[in-house]
Formats: structure tokens, sequence, C-alpha cells
């Protein structure tokens, strides 16, 4: 059920995300769901600005990540881990919340030219591309710890993800792990898939925002995603845009992205994707639950 803000209408700015994990917010703000439950959204930055600093490898130094730490942004999504990571990493605890799992579904892909590597077990020794602290890296860990043991997983900070394709595309790194429109693209332009997984992200929220707010703002989200299973392929072009024409909106499935409402983070997962970060040594341990979940 809709719940409207007890403030009536209210400000908030988000932080850019790609657009295959906000094309809940682009769609919501293309059809005025925003506007229906009393939200005022706005971007803090362009998507364009994303890929200005490809390489950076301090993850407060990524442009949703310092918009927020600097006040400029309210809310942003990044994968589950991350959220952990980027409240714990940050000067001001007390100023992020994690709200809920965000509405996007999405695959992380190992992907190849490379023929000699057909099957997680041929990845042992071998660098793959990700992004640090970010849905790439955490997933290539869990999808390889299993397959090859922890000591033989081998990750190399590429960046974003048009770098990541470009570089395993170029033979400059042997496989790299990358999310929708770059599977989609990959097979299309001759790669393969060595393993796969799906995953969910989290919206880092700034806890002002009253419970009555944050249900406005996800209200427009759900209904966006409603409109989205409807007709994805009404609304496929925001995702493959990042592409620059090699692939077409037609050509972009959704078999490697799907959207579904948002979910409550209860303290259960969170407690079990923070045992697993602990067991990789990828928390600082100085929050716990308490400090870091909307309840």
């Amino acid at each position: 059920m809709s719940v409207k803000s007890d403030a009536g209408q209210f400000d908030i700015r988000i932080a850019p995300n790609p657009p295959v994990f906000d094309l809940p917010v682009l769609v919501a703000l293309e059809e005025g769901l925003f506007k229906k439950h009393g939200v005022n959204l706005s971007y803090a930055a362009g998507y364009s600005d994303r890929e200005q600093n490809p390489h950076e490898q301090k993850p407060l130094h990524r442009l949703k990540e310092s918009l927020y730490e600097q006040g400029k942004a309210d809310t942003y999504n990044v994968c589950e881990w991350g959220s952990i990571d980027r409240i714990e990493r940050g000067e001001k605890v007390e100023r992020a919340k994690i709200a809920a799992l965000r509405p996007a579904v999405a695959a992380q892909a190992i992907i190849t030219w490379d023929d000699t590597l057909q099957v997680p077990r041929d990845l042992e020794g071998v660098e793959i591309g990700i992004n640090d602290f970010t849905g790439s890296h955490y997933t290539t860990l869990q999808l390889l710890e299993g397959a090859i043991g922890r000591d033989n997983v081998k990750t190399v900070h590429v960046g974003e993800p048009s770098h990541r394709y470009d570089q395993v595309k170029s033979g400059a790194i042997r496989a790299a792990t990358v999310m929708e429109p770059f599977i989609s693209l990959a097979l299309k332009e001759g790669a393969h898939i060595v393993a796969l997984t799906f995953y969910r992200g989290a919206e880092v929220i700034h806890p002002r925002f009253t419970a009555e707010q944050r249900q406005a703002y996800f209200s427009a989200l759900n209904e966006a995603v409603d409109l989205i299973k409807a007709n994805f392929g009404k609304y496929a072009h925001h995702i493959v845009k990042i592409t620059k024409g090699r692939l077409k909106p037609e050509e972009l499935g959704n078999q490697f992205i799907h959207y579904v409402p948002v979910e409550n983070y209860e303290l259960e997962k969170f407690d079990s994707a923070y045992e697993w970060m602990e067991s990789w040594k990828l928390t600082s341990g100085k929050n716990s639950h308490a400090s870091l979940v909307t309840n």
C-alpha cells in the first residue's frame, strides 16, 4: 500500500549509479511517480560524470560515495556488501543508514574471449578484472571460493564496468566480471561466460528521512518496478545507452537483470553478509548492525 510523507512534499537528491541498477528511479521520474507520492527527486550529478575517473580505487572518492560524504546527495544504491563497507569507511557514520534492499536483481558474470577458460576451475591463479569493493569484487570472491579455494582467487582492480569490458576484450586481461548491458554485449561480440551469479544491492540513505518519507520514495520505485515488469523493452534504452550503439535495446533481454519490489533489510540477512565479509577480512569491525540498519 502506498503511503505519502506526513510532511507532504519533500526533496531528496540521489547520486547516480549505472542505469541497470537505477532503472526504477529513471522510470519513476519519466512516468511522474515520484511527484505522485510527494517526492521531489533530483540527481546530484549526471551519468556522464561517473565515467570521468574510471580507475579510482578509493571507494569514498568515487562519484556517488563522494557526493554523499560531502552532503551533496541524500541517498545512493550500491551492492549489499558495499553498503556495509561504505558506512564503515565513512567519517560520519551517523549520517548513513541502510534502508532496504534495492529493486534491481542483477547478474554479475565472469566473461572471457579466452578459449582455455571454460569452467571456474580454469580460473585458478588467473587475474580477473573487477572494481574493488563493488558487486563485481564481492561476487567474484563468492563465485570462485568454493571452486578453486580462497587462496587461488586472484582479482585485479580495473575500474568502471565499461573499462573492464574494454580491457578483457582487448586481451589486456584474460577475464573480467561485468553486469548488464555488458554481459549481453559480450555474448554478441563473441565472448563466453565462465561463471555467473545474481545478487541484490542496498539503499544507503540519510537518517533524517522519516519512515513515511522513505515509504513514499520506495512506493514510487515499486510502482516503477510494475511498469518495467509489464514492458521491459520500453525502458531498455536506458540500460544500453552506455554501450554507445554497440547493443540495441531490442538485443537486451531480462534474463540477466530483473526487478522486484524493495525489500526490508532484515537483521538476519545483514548478519550473514557481515560474517562472510569478516571471513575475508573485508570489514573494520567497528560498527554493529544496530548502527547500520534502519529498523
